[in-house]
């Protein structure tokens, strides 16, 4: 009986081991996440437009953006943050790498409806657009964590 409980219990903790983590499963490379970062750095500055046209580069909204910076670099994503939201694995926030989607709801909103995505850029950084200003680094320990809904990892 003993026996059994045992293995029962290594056998539980395996699969929820496997089951908890599948952001591990992923193939994740350093290579791919630099090159989505140095794509979407060559848009620094360009103007924010909320619903901006995909295809051209003269203005992004922030899905506009992440769904050309991936493009370009053969990851194929839906229009809207949050089909985006939908995509790849979850990544718990403490296990964000660079490339990884990070997802936001509304300032001040109680619901957890996303509203805005970027890229995390490392070091506690986001490569996204929004307002004046258009595509930027800002720091994700600020305004932004008050907003996080959630992390996806797609590359």
């Amino acid at each position: 009986m003993i026996k059994k409980l045992a293995l029962s219990v290594l056998v539980s903790a395996a699969f929820f081991s496997a089951a908890v983590t599948p952001q591990e499963v992923s193939a994740y490379s350093v290579s791919e996440a630099n090159d989505i970062i140095s794509t979407g750095k060559r848009y620094l500055g360009t103007r924010y437009q909320f619903g901006a046209d995909y295809g051209q580069t003269r203005t992004f909204d922030c899905s506009s953006f992440v769904k050309t910076v991936y493009a370009k670099n053969g990851v194929y994503l839906p229009r809207s943050s949050r089909e985006q939201a939908q995509k790849g694995y979850w990544v718990a926030k403490r296990n964000l790498k660079k490339g990884d989607l990070i997802f936001f709801k509304s300032a001040g909103s109680s619901s957890n409806r996303i509203t805005h995505v970027a890229i995390y850029a490392g070091n506690d950084r986001l490569l996204h657009t929004y307002g004046a200003g258009g595509v930027r680094y800002s720091d994700f320990n600020s305004y932004w964590d008050k907003r996080y809904v959630k992390a996806k990892r797609v590359l």
